[in-house]
């Protein structure tokens, strides 16, 4: 069996006894449906790429403790074995943290169940954790390294771990790991090129390489300090950037970010395009920052991509593929563009208010004090908290203390007000001139912290909740991931702005890519054919969400969608292009 093993050899990367430039992009497989990853992998080719890099989300591949997925979305053995087919390399970035703009930055949000544990350093329950992990994600693509005859030539220790924590022995531990569990082809670390990057996120033997979107030069020259010898490869070449709730579109000018690629490849350097193309957000799985503010990640992942979220290629992709082209790449034509359908309206036919249907769509955890999602093995959606006030009691303050990230506060089915994550807590005034009151507190997980010091980002209410400086008790602790609705009793389609789950319909001949939107809707979530597309907000920027054609089927199509708080009716329509702000 030929082995085409990547080695280094001096200032470069060898293949096969030659010297080898990486050509990478970058592609999630999870953000992608499969029907589409052969698509979206020709256009690498078509591009001048010769290889494609992927990050592994562990939430969805071990969304509980010792339960694991690789099936569809997840396929990643299959996802190689295309990219194979196509005489493209692979670079595999396992994590166990991958960032990625990603829900938790990957990790799994039962993890944080343990108060106890230390992520990303040497806490033995952790790493008893990635140790499990890992032995199962191997599995799936040990197989295919370049070592055995197949394609994956390199696998990434850890992710930027010089940002977050110094724990050399913690990398060393990762690195070992690795080796134990099959990986036997070159391994190396990436991080920012700063001092503090290069002196904690990596080891002396490793190869570094460095992420970065301009200044191409200087961030060589910072890397070379610490890597007198070796290839030089940025492992992120950051062409556009993604988008929070509530802020601008980012967008990125294609000359200068071609200008900037070309300044890599004129340093005799490798690259990997990040992203080459970003998919989507589905389900809930973006994820969030927070620093001075909490900032959660909106639904779409186009990133500003040479391929946009549909997959087109952009102005960027043809000035890129013209560069890519003047260093000696082999590129082919300029894919076509594909058109979105635009299957217009579909009728809201159902609706079900969402406080009459909590015991048919969960089953309430007892508790003294409320508890967080993490607390009733819940990672993603909403969860509802529900006690009963005694009265008489004039009128006080109701206090959430940490809401993480959003909640809506209703007193006997009325709703009292919205607190949100980034907002001072002043209290929600409340008067109870009855014996008692039902208090109800819907809250949203928006998204965990990605990255940054503020992993530890349990959801839910973390601390209590009091009226005035009284802490009430004796909770029920209702889980909503929303996974399942078929127990929902649907009514008419109505409106009051309490939250309702809505239901329509639509029929399509030929399915087709397309982009739903939610008119007169605020915020919520929407499924198609019980798949989830994602969030929406009328803060923006997104204003719809992609749909792409595999989802859809002919003949009838479902379509159910939580509102949050509209006092309309909304309604669905999908258009034939994205309005991404």
């Amino acid at each position: 069996m030929r082995q085409f093993l990547l080695t280094t050899e001096g200032d470069r990367f060898m293949r096969d006894g030659k010297p080898f430039r990486i050509l990478s992009g970058a592609l999630h497989y999870f953000r992608v449906v499969p029907e589409y990853w052969e698509d979206r992998l020709r256009k690498f080719k078509a591009c001048g790429l010769n290889t494609v890099e992927t990050y592994v989300p562990w939430n969805l591949h071990e969304p509980k403790p010792g339960v694991y997925n690789f099936f569809g979305m997840l396929d990643i053995h299959k996802f190689i074995e295309i990219a194979t087919s196509l005489d493209l390399d692979v670079i595999v970035r396992p994590g166990p943290y991958i960032c990625a703009e990603w829900e938790f930055g990957g990790f799994p949000g039962w993890l944080l169940k343990d108060r106890n544990l230390r992520l990303r350093c040497m806490d033995q329950a952790y790493l008893g954790h990635v140790d499990r992990y890992f032995e199962r994600l191997t599995q799936e693509f040990v197989d295919l390294q370049c070592s055995r005859g197949g394609r994956v030539i390199a696998v990434q220790v850890e992710n930027e771990y010089g940002s977050y924590g110094t724990d050399q022995n913690y990398l060393q531990w990762m690195e070992d790991c690795l080796r134990r569990h099959g990986v036997d082809v070159l391994l190396f670390t990436s991080d920012g090129p700063q001092d503090d990057m290069l002196q904690g996120g990596t080891l002396p033997h490793l190869l570094k390489t460095a992420n970065f979107g301009s200044n191409a030069t200087e961030a060589f020259k910072k890397l070379r300090e610490y890597q007198p010898e070796g290839p030089l490869m940025c492992m992120e070449f950051w062409v556009g950037w993604f988008d929070h709730w509530g802020l601008k579109h980012n967008r990125r000018d294609a000359t200068d970010a071609a200008q900037a690629l070309d300044e890599i490849l004129s340093n005799d350097a490798s690259v990997n395009v990040y992203m080459m193309h970003g998919g989507s957000n589905f389900g809930f799985c973006n994820g969030a920052n927070k620093f001075e503010t909490y900032t959660p990640t909106v639904s779409s992942y186009d990133y500003d991509a040479p391929l946009d979220e549909q997959g087109n290629p952009t102005l960027k992709f043809e000035k890129f593929r013209e560069v890519f082209a003047k260093h000696g790449a082999e590129v082919g034509p300029i894919p076509e563009r594909s058109s979105g359908v635009a299957f217009g309206m579909a009728k809201t036919l159902q609706s079900a208010p969402l406080l009459d249907q909590l015991d048919k769509i969960s089953t309430p955890v007892l508790s003294g004090a409320p508890l967080s999602m993490e607390d009733v093995d819940q990672s993603f959606g909403f969860i509802l908290y529900e006690t009963q006030i005694f009265g008489p009691r004039p009128e006080s303050k109701i206090f959430l203390q940490d809401v993480r990230d959003r909640a809506w506060v209703y007193v006997d089915g009325v709703l009292l007000g919205v607190v949100e994550r980034n907002e001072p807590q002043v209290g929600i005034p409340v008067t109870i001139s009855e014996s008692s009151a039902k208090l109800q507190v819907l809250v949203e997980n928006l998204g965990r912290t990605n990255y940054g010091p503020e992993l530890y980002d349990r959801k839910g209410v973390t601390h209590g909740i009091r009226l005035g400086l009284q802490f009430l008790h004796t909770w029920k602790n209702y889980p909503l991931p929303l996974e399942d609705l078929s127990a929902v009793e649907w009514g008419g389609a109505t409106a009051d702005g309490t939250p309702r789950l809505y239901r329509a319909e639509i029929e399509v001949d030929a399915p087709a890519d397309c982009f739903l939107r939610i008119n007169d809707g605020h915020h919520g979530v929407v499924w198609l054919n019980g798949f989830n597309l994602g969030r929406y907000w009328e803060i923006g920027p997104q204003k719809t969400l992609y749909v792409p054609a595999p989802l859809l089927k002919p003949g009838l199509n479902t379509i159910e969608f939580f509102e949050t708080e509209s006092k309309a009716v909304p309604s669905v329509e999908f258009l034939a292009e994205a309005i991404l702000g």
